[in-house]
């Protein structure tokens, strides 16, 4: 993962940085149909997947299980996977498929079995893809919410969690089967919302200790590159802990974005590509960093057993006191839930690819709905290393059929950066035509001119 997100930096020449401010302009850009998908809905789909439980208690548990350093490595992780991001959304605009309506649709299953013609390899990616949203990321956010409680008197280790699991699984199950669109409404406004109310509070808890900073940026880098934290770490590599967790959080180069990215409506699909490198940057070095380094700055004890949101309570309780980690617990309910319902959501196109590019009888999917919710319930009541390790698991699956397919096709993306870029200079608001980077367009099915 980490190396492909190196080839593709070398071979755009740094994109995700050269072109950083072109992609911040690129995100208020309107399509030309008003009823289409822009760029920005687009961003804010997949900023929402990217958004989640992962932010608090991921970078929690990098830092607990791996050392300071890991945050070093999610800041890398971050930059080099945001060119993966920028390969992976760019190709799913080019070989996109368009709708009845003119809107359109795609991803790596359609990006993989088009140009790469392995149809049975798209089939496998869509497989992983529905294992790790529906099935690891779901069952390690229903232990993430329940985990929160942890702090609080009344947790009870064996009936808590099936409490929460419980409570869970019957909301979540109620909005899936038809009810609770506005339960679903008022979280997509109060989400965003409680996001920048976050990032406001942790920086609010690193002035508190400000003179704490420049000792936390030291132990950041000196544990970075200490030589026993990278091999050994807490109970385990910083560098591995802090690689595995920024992936898991900030999703570059898994195929999830993909997805929506291949719904936005643009003139160039290099646009949307650019795009998508923000979405990286919004998650990790906004979000995992502002819960990082409000941590670190508190100084409070760093141990194995503080893993996860206990360790992010203890942070803000210096500050807020008893007020902190129930403002924790708010905010990973309101995450836990947009996170389980969206990433239900993001199968849909995985499941509708695998049945033939149609979705499913209405009776599969209430059985398979019926089954995710069920899932949710035993992931409340597992353990940390067994969330954890089904999650990375499953996504590995999703990520080596991805970045090898990315791999194969990254020429084609990259002549269309150069195309994108020659527009740029010669001062004209980029265009594509499939044949200025030696495609036929009777190759795609969506670029393709009107007679």
């Amino acid at each position: 993962m980490a190396v492909a997100g190196i080839y593709f930096t070398c071979r755009t020449r740094f994109v995700q940085i050269r072109q950083l401010k072109t992609a911040c302009k690129l995100i208020m850009e309107k399509p030309k149909d008003a009823e289409h998908v822009s760029s920005f809905q687009a961003l804010m789909v997949s900023t929402a997947s990217r958004v989640g439980t992962g932010n608090i208690v991921g970078v929690s548990s990098a830092i607990c299980l791996g050392g300071p350093g890991a945050v070093f490595w999610m800041w890398i992780m971050c930059i080099i996977g945001a060119a993966s991001a920028f390969i992976e959304s760019t190709l799913a605009q080019i070989y996109k498929k368009k709708h009845h309506d003119g809107s359109s649709y795609g991803g790596p299953a359609y990006y993989i079995e088009q140009a790469l013609h392995a149809p049975w390899v798209a089939f496998l990616f869509c497989f992983f893809l529905i294992a790790t949203y529906a099935f690891g990321f779901n069952m390690l956010c229903a232990y993430n919410l329940q985990s929160t409680f942890k702090g609080y008197n009344f947790y009870h280790e064996t009936y808590t969690p099936l409490i929460i699991g419980a409570i869970l699984m019957i909301v979540v199950g109620y909005c899936l089967f038809g009810g609770g669109k506005r339960i679903v409404r008022i979280t997509e406004i109060v989400v965003p919302f409680m996001g920048l109310l976050y990032v406001a509070v942790c920086i609010i808890v690193i002035l508190a200790h400000a003179k704490h900073v420049p000792a936390m940026f030291g132990i950041i880098f000196k544990n970075a590159f200490d030589f026993r934290a990278i091999f050994g770490g807490i109970s385990g590599s910083c560098m591995v802990y802090g690689i595995k967790r920024g992936l898991y959080s900030n999703e570059a180069g898994v195929g999830s974005a993909p997805n929506a990215s291949a719904s936005a409506s643009v003139t160039h699909p290099v646009k949307q590509g650019l795009v998508q490198t923000v979405s990286v940057y919004i998650d990790t070095m906004l979000l995992c960093t502002a819960t990082a380094l409000m941590c670190l700055a508190s100084n409070v004890t760093i141990s194995k057993d503080v893993e996860g949101a206990p360790y992010v309570q203890n942070s803000i309780a210096t500050v807020f006191g008893k007020f902190g980690p129930i403002f924790i617990t708010g905010e990973m309910i309101l995450f836990a839930f947009t996170t389980l319902i969206g990433n239900l959501y993001y199968t849909n196109n995985a499941l509708a690819y695998m049945n033939k590019k149609k979705m499913p009888s209405k009776k599969f999917m209430a059985i398979y709905h019926f089954i995710c919710v069920v899932v949710i319930f035993v992931g409340a009541s597992i353990s940390a290393d067994a969330a954890w390790a089904i999650a990375d698991i499953f996504m590995a699956g999703m990520t080596l059929i991805n970045l090898p397919s990315c791999v194969l096709l990254s020429k084609v993306a990259i002549d269309a950066l150069r195309d994108f870029e020659k527009q740029k200079r010669e001062g004209k608001d980029p265009v594509f035509h499939s044949r200025d980077i030696g495609i036929n367009e009777m190759e795609l099915d969506f670029w393709r001119e009107e007679k």
